[in-house]
């Protein structure tokens, strides 16, 4: 998957670093509901992160950006969840 420009809300800690809260793909926000991983690379942080449905992201923050810095470089869809539109259609638990 090729990095796609997201916009991201974030959460500033006690630390003052951010971590995100909340991403826009096309229409539609992508609420965090957990932080699984953040590292530091050279240029770039990066961050794993897990949807409400289970769908696991990768997000890329180059804090020397001007065009805001963030990007999605990878998308896994949630076991049983394989739209595209993440989250909509959801067959995980339902009967």
């Amino acid at each position: 998957m090729a990095s796609i420009p997201i916009a991201v809300e974030c959460y500033a800690g006690h630390r003052g670093e951010e971590t995100p809260r909340r991403f826009r793909l096309g229409e539609r926000w992508v609420e965090v509901a957990e932080l699984v991983d953040a590292w530091l690379a050279p240029d770039h942080r990066y961050f794993k992160l897990r949807d409400g449905e289970g769908a696991l992201y990768i997000l890329r923050h180059d804090p020397y950006s001007e065009e805001g810095g963030w990007e999605l470089t990878l998308y896994q869809a949630a076991v049983g969840n394989p739209d595209p539109s993440l989250g909509r259609g959801s067959t995980r638990g339902d009967t």
